[in-house]
């Protein structure tokens, strides 16, 4: 039982509860309307809060490491996509047109930001640099993923054109984002203080989007479209593009003559995607039905990359001390 909490945490069960009420209780008509308002206004709150949550100071801290930095980012905005591109043969027979484009948006997403730091921290790698990359990712994502998006799969943002669904990201995402980053002179101290608790309105509010997602896609016939078999097809497929990512930041990091603090920040910075940014960027860019069949590869991928980089993250963590490293790297 232990073990199975290591591998499903409470926001993960929270998450598989949340698709089961939506499948048996998805909500319609007025009550779908209100969900929808909810689900704008959750969203600029939770960009607010990545906003007054990010130091500038924390961001700066290892932005000297510019060879590292340049490396996540090509692993998550290039060799990610790429990747996806390439296995199209493969994947499309396998999961079918609609799925695949939810592993194209996945591989478009950036890195994630909490969890990167994390694994990096407990393996004792390059916590400064960890810290600059995945926080710059973040927000470089907020501007790339949609142009990715744009690029991979020729998505226009609820049917409308190009320039109205950067529109709809900057309002809903960018602008709360800059508002948290001014707000931060005042309320920066009061959110580092409620942090414990504050995680619980990022979740709350990824819920919330899920929730409206799949009951539009349960609605659509989400379940008809993607059987049982085809989902652990998915599964399967969110393995295998795990294991490549993983290998290829690995092998990247070796061939390019980083140290071992530098290698373990790449490998669990450049190989995350990021589910905090990648749900809510999708109810602003994909329309209706659709929403549910475009981030379910991302909440399996999710899950997936939780469960193997706390594995590595223990075996790096378990590695002799080396002469004048200090107990921990947090």
């Amino acid at each position: 039982m232990r073990h199975l909490r290591l591998l499903f945490d409470n926001f993960t069960l929270a998450l598989l509860a949340v698709i089961v009420i939506a499948t048996l209780l998805p909500c319609e008509g007025i009550g779908a309307l209100l969900f929808e308002w909810l689900t704008h206004l959750a969203i600029a709150l939770l960009f607010f809060m990545h906003g007054a949550k990010l130091s500038r100071e924390a961001l700066l801290a290892g932005a000297g490491h510019w060879r590292l930095h340049l490396l996540v980012f090509g692993c998550t905005f290039v060799m990610f996509p790429l990747l996806g591109l390439l296995l199209k043969p493969l994947l499309l027979p396998l999961v079918g047109d609609e799925l695949y484009l939810g592993v194209l948006y996945l591989c478009a997403l950036p890195a994630t930001v909490q969890s990167a730091i994390a694994f990096t921290s407990l393996a004792r790698g390059n916590v400064p640099a960890a810290i600059c990359s995945a926080a710059a990712s973040s927000l470089l994502g907020i501007v790339l993923t949609p142009l990715l998006v744009m690029l991979l799969m020729g998505v226009e943002g609820n049917g409308a054109s190009n320039l109205e669904a950067v529109y709809k990201i900057v309002l809903q995402l960018l602008v709360p984002f800059v508002a948290g980053q001014l707000a931060r002179r005042w309320i920066g101290a009061w959110v580092a203080r409620n942090a414990r608790w504050l995680k619980s309105v990022d979740q709350g509010s990824i819920l919330l989007v899920v929730y409206t997602a799949f009951s539009d896609a349960v609605i659509s016939g989400l379940w008809h479209a993607v059987p049982p078999l085809r989902l652990v097809t998915l599964g399967l497929v969110c393995c295998l593009l795990l294991a490549l990512v993983l290998a290829c930041t690995h092998g990247l990091g070796r061939w390019l003559g980083f140290n071992l603090e530098d290698r373990i920040t790449l490998l669990f910075g450049g190989s995350k995607k990021s589910m905090a940014t990648g749900v809510p960027m999708a109810q602003v860019l994909f329309a209706g039905g659709a929403l549910g069949a475009m981030i379910l590869p991302l909440m399996i991928f999710h899950q997936l990359q939780l469960m193997v980089c706390a594995v590595l993250a223990q075996r790096y963590a378990s590695r002799p001390l080396a002469a004048g490293e200090p107990l921990s790297a947090s």
